[in-house]
């Protein structure tokens, strides 16, 4: 509790702190308050107490929920470091832009401690709502217009379905509490019970929005593609890290028993195997790198939505880790695009990149790798402990996501080829930041050191 104060305090510090004017003094702000908020997450994951005893009934923070609030953390301090770059182009809205992505971080945390269904919504919105508008924060720019528009819509409807679940099933449950709901569908009667299964049906509705799964995907390829770079990292890493989190934590503990599960379960492999076709099929004719990643993104929905079918005791990990390689590799490769500044966002922009920057080449390509799952990444380690946990409750799913692997493989070998490809006419050299290659750096030791720390787990 005491590192989720912090960040919110740092977020409010990052707001004052424009009216100097001085974009320097709020990354340091920012950088600091989470370096503490990353210290305080793995003291509390060390010792099992945090340093101010502060007690909330709607938060918990358990080793599951300290688990993903550390990589999000991580995630969020790389995102504002590379993003500095852009957001210091204007002074007067740095601490607005920083400010926003940290508070939007409180949502995501709280997201992966709640242990009511008020809190899971007060999370939902502190995380949406500062996208919404960081999406259209280029305002003379058509497409970052409707991104925010579009994504705004599309959430506000989802958030409508949600609402109405959480009524549904508060009323055939007669409790928010993610324990009250699991001691009240052990009763067969309640489990059966109609406005629970539609209220279930709902809550499911609203979270393969929030995640992106077809065919509640359509926003995502235009927001990706018109937010600025750093937002759509902090989208496609944290956003989508903190829901599957909140999805997981209250389909396996609320909704988890068998009855129910026989109940949801079919119908979201089902949408697993649409997300598998649609998000590859759409990838292979993309020429830009963002809208390329939006259907990448897509494409491992389906991969994690077998996380949450495997019930499996190890099924918490498998997601963490999963979502922390992919984390650190699409953060990488927008990195990568966002310092190879191509106005069009063209894949093309990154051909003969060995010669104009070898670090942002190496970079790329262990990221592409990571992506397509590749040995010896922390990509391929992923996708096996998550391929070889569901494979004895879901063996045909999985095979379909081999298949969709295999597919994939066309598109980010293609990607690749672009990168190493020997340009006769090479451009300018590239000149990276000290700052943006300590990002480049720390995703690179992560796309690698998880794949080798795999043994140790």
């Amino acid at each position: 509790m005491d590192a989720l104060i912090v960040i919110f305090v740092s977020g409010l510090i990052s707001i004052f702190a424009a009216f100097a004017k001085k974009p320097s003094v709020v990354l340091l702000g920012a950088s600091g308050g989470l370096m503490l908020a990353i210290g305080l997450w793995i003291n509390q994951m060390v010792t099992g107490q945090s340093l101010v005893n502060i007690n909330y009934e709607g938060l918990e923070f358990d080793p599951f929920s300290l688990m993903f609030s550390l990589a999000l953390s991580v995630f969020s301090l790389l995102i504002i470091s590379v993003g500095y770059e852009r957001f210091k182009e204007e002074p007067d809205h740095t601490g607005e832009y920083i400010g926003l992505l940290l508070f939007s971080l409180c949502g995501a945390v709280i997201m992966t401690a709640f242990t009511d269904m008020f809190m899971f919504f007060l999370g939902l919105e502190i995380l949406s709502i500062p996208i919404y508008v960081m999406a259209g924060s280029r305002k003379h720019d058509l497409r970052s217009n409707e991104a925010s528009l579009k994504y705004f819509l599309m959430g506000a409807f989802a958030t409508g379905l949600l609402l109405f679940g959480i009524a549904w099933v508060y009323g055939a449950t007669e409790s928010f509490t993610i324990e009250g709901i699991a001691a009240a569908v052990a009763n067969p009667e309640v489990a059966g019970n109609p406005i629970l299964l539609v209220g279930i049906l709902l809550i499911l509705s609203s979270f393969v929005f929030k995640v992106g799964a077809a065919p509640f995907h359509f926003w995502s390829p235009d927001v990706y593609d018109g937010a600025p770079h750093a937002v759509t990292g902090f989208m496609a890493s944290v956003v989508k890290m903190a829901a599957f989190a909140a999805f997981l934590k209250l389909f396996a503990g609320s909704f988890g028993s068998s009855d129910l599960r026989d109940f949801w379960a079919p119908a979201l492999a089902i949408l697993a195997v649409i997300t598998l076709f649609v998000g590859n099929l759409s990838a292979l004719r993309q020429v830009r790198l963002k809208r390329l990643l939006a259907f990448s993104s897509i494409t491992h929905v389906g991969y994690t939505l077998l996380v949450i079918l495997s019930n499996h005791g190890l099924s918490a990990f498998d997601l963490w880790f999963y979502m922390t390689a992919y984390g650190f590799s699409i953060i990488a490769i927008i990195t990568v695009g966002l310092v190879v500044n191509d106005a069009e966002d063209r894949i093309e922009a990154l051909r003969g990149l060995g010669k104009r920057n070898p670090l942002l080449a190496i970079v790329a390509v262990v990221s592409i790798l990571s992506l397509a799952g590749i040995p010896p990444t922390a990509g391929f380690f992923g996708k096996y402990m998550v391929f070889s946990h569901a494979w004895n409750d879901w063996w045909w799913l999985v095979i379909i996501a081999l298949i969709n692997s295999a597919i994939s493989i066309y598109y980010y070998l293609r990607m690749l080829g672009t990168v190493i490809s020997v340009d006769e006419t090479p451009g300018e050299k590239i000149k990276v930041s000290p700052l943006t290659t300590v990002v480049l750096l720390i995703c690179l030791i992560g796309m690698l050191g998880l794949g080798a720390a795999v043994p140790f787990f």
